[in-house]
Formats: C-alpha cells, structure tokens, sequence
C-alpha cells in the first residue's frame, strides 16, 4: 500500500534557475537602495563562493548558511562597520528568502498535488533551501526535510530513512517525484522507494537505475502513481 509521495522542489516542481535569477536581482536592487556603499554589483559572486568553499567545506549542502557568510564577506570588503554588518546580513537575506520561495510553478503541478493529497501523506526531500511552507503548496504538505535542516544530502540516503521514519512508512510504502536520475532517482531507488522521473532538459540523461515511472510533465503523475500501485499490487 502506498501511504506517502514525497517530492524533490527545484526543477521538479518549479524552475530553479528563473527562481534564483529573479531572487538574486531583488537582492541586488535591494542593496542598491539601501546600502548602496557596498560592492554587491562589482563582486564576482561566484568566485567568493567556490572561495569560501575552500575555506569551509562543511558548508556546500548548507546553502543558506553560505550566502549569508557570502554578504557578510562582500559587506566587510565594502567597508561596512562590523557592529551593523549582522543586522544588515539579517535584512538582506530576508529579502532574498522571500523572493527564493515567490515560485512560480509548473502549469498543473498545484492541481496534482491537491488530488494526490486526498490520499497520501505529501511531503519535501530537497538538497536546496526553498521553503514549501513559504509557497502556496504549503496546505498540501505534511514534511518537508531539506539538506541544511537534516545534516545529509542527496544521494545520501539517511535524509531518505528520516523521511521514511517520519512518516512510519516502508520504503515500499512510498513513491519519490524527482527530476535527477542519479540524486533523486538512483538514491531513492537504493532503498526501496518507488521512484518517478520527471524529465527535464538540465537531467536528460538517465543514471544506473531505471526510475519505476518516467514521466516528462508533473500532469502526468497521477497516472503514474496509479501504475506503480498496480505493479505493486501485482508482486
């Protein structure tokens, strides 16, 4: 019996990268109007992070802890007295926070959702750090687990078993949505959990497993779910 469907958030159920493009351009206007001394827009951003990284490698599956260690750095190479540099790191993610979880979704998904959650226990398992209790998805859903909050990553499959122990379910017992073969799919695969790929073109390639449904729009899912449940049933 399947009892939970848990999904993946960027890529899956929105678009990431519009996402993060339009939450970084609110960041950066929002500088511009209130700490324009800073050099927000002259910094390359990219290279401070991979430089923070090496720094401090315990941060790359805590992504918010390292844009917030990301301003902070920008803020002391502007000049910023130290005594306003948290408050100001505060305020601006804020503003970033809000515009990561301002998502637009994919056409049908919220529709999906809402039936699926007539029947089964809805829930989040991301490496990212939106908040699906910041969307208008949050009704809908039960748990939300992500990489920053739990201590693991995707293909880590302890985030998996948190989720799995969470909700007092069998592997077996769940069905995970994902659009990456190898993290999403090939991870959940490992445990037992049925699995749905939705292909996209930033993951076109397949991984090592086969996916127990492949699916190409979130519109899709329903039919999918019932499939799985009947080669469930079927064993």
């Amino acid at each position: 019996m399947i009892k939970v469907v848990a999904f993946d958030l960027d890529n899956t159920l929105w678009a990431s990268e519009v996402v993060i493009r339009r939450a970084e351009y609110r960041l950066l206007k929002w500088f511009n109007e209130n700490v324009p001394q800073s050099k927000y827009d002259t910094i390359n951003l990219q290279v401070l992070r991979q430089d923070i990284l090496g720094k401090h490698p315990e941060l790359s599956n805590k992504v918010t802890e390292l844009r917030r260690l990301t301003i902070s750095e920008i803020l002391k190479a502007s000049g910023i007295e130290n005594s306003s540099i948290t408050e100001t790191v505060n305020a601006a993610m804020q503003v970033f926070l809000e515009a990561r979880n301002d998502v637009k979704l994919f056409p049908g998904t919220k529709d999906v959702i809402k039936l699926l959650a007539e029947k089964y226990i809805i829930g989040a398992i991301t490496n990212g750090n939106a908040d699906i209790n910041s969307t208008t998805l949050a009704p809908y859903f039960s748990f939300s687990f992500s990489a920053e909050t739990v201590g693991w990553a995707k293909p880590c499959g302890k985030i998996f078993l948190h989720a799995l122990n969470f909700t007092n379910s069998l592997p077996q017992e769940m069905i995970y949505v994902g659009d990456d073969p190898v993290l999403d799919i090939d991870a959940a695969n490992e445990l037992g959990i049925h699995t749905v790929w939705l292909v996209n073109s930033k993951n076109p390639k397949r991984g090592k497993t086969e996916a127990s449904v492949t699916i190409s729009n979130i519109t899709e899912l329903t039919g999918a779910v019932s499939e799985i449940i009947q080669l469930f049933d079927q064993q």
